[in-house]
């Protein structure tokens, strides 16, 4: 395990209205190097009069920005984009620090995360109404698309760049003010993404940053008449909370909820790119991705074959800090992690399952976690049934890839499925069968800014990025004119 480098400290702060709001003098939260467990900075707490505030600067954005046209809202994202790529290496470095990531995956997150706020820029030019046929020449019916309102948005920890960023960019693009909520465990990350729009010329009460409870924050904006649509990246439990109060005044919603991706290997795979890429694909982040391979099923014939190659990688990855460059997977961001962890394996073991490698904390400051493998799981085992969200993969056999596709179907969730086979008739199979909001054949990159991102079944609704993305910003609007 590599050595744990030297804490920096992170500037902290709300943005409400254009004004800048620090923890001194008001309550706050300790903001946690999870790499260390130390504190370097105080995240402040919104009060009530905060989230007035931030509600009527975001009504007087949303007038401003709904005025400004396509083409310069687009340059005003475009050019947030290229601050955002000049200053990878710092916004990158503050992510690392305050989530924990590999330091080179913060920077792709960055690159990301300009993508998907230049992309939705250039996509909003395209928000196209249309004309429509009447049954007189007198008429004149139009179609318009116009945007929603203010937005209350609210993100989590383990990606704190792309997560805002879609927000960001879809509420932005469209022509609507927004309340941004990042986690409070990394708010650095999100605050330097506003920082880019802010200098790229977008008006400061069209983009609010606020921390605090969350409960409290999301009850009084989602309550609120100010808000139009909210947008939630977390838990199942907590989005069907959000969707009940969104309901209660009929707000849209777009929930992206948790997962469990199965990965179904077939004796048609190229073997040795299924490990590879499984392996890298697992350990991203810890683990702590809703889109993170998890439930590895495999074919009889190869499984052997497939587990041992899959176990001696994970036991060779190289364990450290985030801003060490030779780390290839770092700590897990928080204690919780690591406790629910430690439950999911515990419970394995005593169902019968077999630890193949890892299945415990490393004796380091922080929260690092060795990377695990767990073979002859029961189907009643926990970690085939609730998301690990952490270091944990499963390896089942299938016999028939009917069976297969009947297995990774089995949980409620719909989010991310995974397969890997070189023939092209199981492929299809496979991609028809599937029951999820993002299918990857040999290959799990399915977050890119030109796609849609979303889940279906208990994983959610609503897509970010992709034209789709766009439209759930977007109101219609039917006029005729005589």
């Amino acid at each position: 395990m590599t050595a744990t480098m030297t804490p920096a400290a992170i500037d902290v702060r709300m943005l409400i209205g254009g004004e800048t709001i620090r923890a001194n003098a008001r309550e706050s939260l300790a903001l946690v190097n999870p790499a260390t467990g130390t504190e370097i900075a105080r995240v402040p707490i919104a009060t009530d009069d905060d989230l007035r505030h931030a509600l009527e600067a975001a009504a007087r954005g949303h007038a401003r920005w709904r005025a400004v046209s396509a083409y310069d809202r687009a340059v005003v994202l475009r050019n947030a984009a290229r601050i955002m790529r000049e200053r990878r290496e710092t916004i990158a470095r503050t992510m690392t620090l305050e989530q924990g990531k590999p330091i080179g995956e913060a920077r792709a997150e960055i690159d990301n995360a300009a993508d998907t706020i230049e992309w939705a820029g250039e996509e909003g030019r395209r928000a196209y109404g249309r004309i429509v046929p009447s049954r007189s020449t007198s008429v004149r019916q139009m179609v318009l698309r116009e945007p929603v309102g203010p937005v209350a948005a609210f993100t989590p920890w383990n990606f704190p760049a792309v997560t805002p960023a879609r927000k960001l960019a879809g509420s932005l693009a469209a022509g609507c003010s927004i309340i941004l909520k990042p986690a409070e465990e990394t708010p650095g990350t999100a605050l330097a993404l506003v920082d880019a729009l802010l200098e790229a010329g977008l008006p400061p009460d069209v983009v609010t940053v606020v921390f605090g409870r969350p409960a409290h924050i999301s009850e009084t904006l989602i309550a609120s008449s100010v808000i139009r649509k909210i947008s939630f990246t977390g838990s199942i439990p907590v989005g069907k909370h959000l969707a009940r109060l969104a309901a209660d005044t009929m707000k849209r919603a777009t929930l992206e909820l948790g997962g469990h991706a199965p990965v179904i290997v077939s004796d048609k795979a190229d073997l040795q790119k299924a490990i590879a890429t499984s392996v890298a694909g697992k350990y991203r982040n810890a683990g702590q991705v809703c889109v993170s391979p998890t439930r590895f099923i495999v074919q009889e014939s190869v499984y052997d074959r497939f587990a041992d190659g899959f176990v001696q990688a994970a036991a060779k990855l190289r364990i450290g800090d985030g801003l060490d460059e030779s780390t290839e997977m770092a700590s897990l961001a928080n204690g919780r992690r690591r406790d629910g962890i430690v439950e999911l394996i515990a419970d394995a073991k005593s169902r019968g399952a077999t630890i193949a490698t890892g299945g415990e904390a490393l004796p380091a400051p922080g929260f690092f976690f060795a990377p695990t493998v767990i073979t002859d799981a029961p189907l009643d085992a926990r970690v085939l049934n609730d998301e690990p969200f952490g270091p944990i993969a499963v390896i089942t056999r299938f016999k028939k890839l009917e069976d297969a596709i009947a297995e990774a179907n089995r949980l409620p969730f719909g989010l991310a499925s995974y397969a890997f086979t070189q023939d092209l008739g199981e492929a299809n199979q496979i991609a028809n069968g599937i029951e999820a909001g993002m299918v990857g054949i040999n290959h799990f990159n399915v977050s890119l800014a030109e796609i849609p991102f979303g889940g279906i079944k208990e994983s959610g609704y609503g897509s970010e990025g992709g034209t789709e993305g766009l439209e759930s910003y977007l109101a219609t609007k039917s006029v005729t004119m005589m």
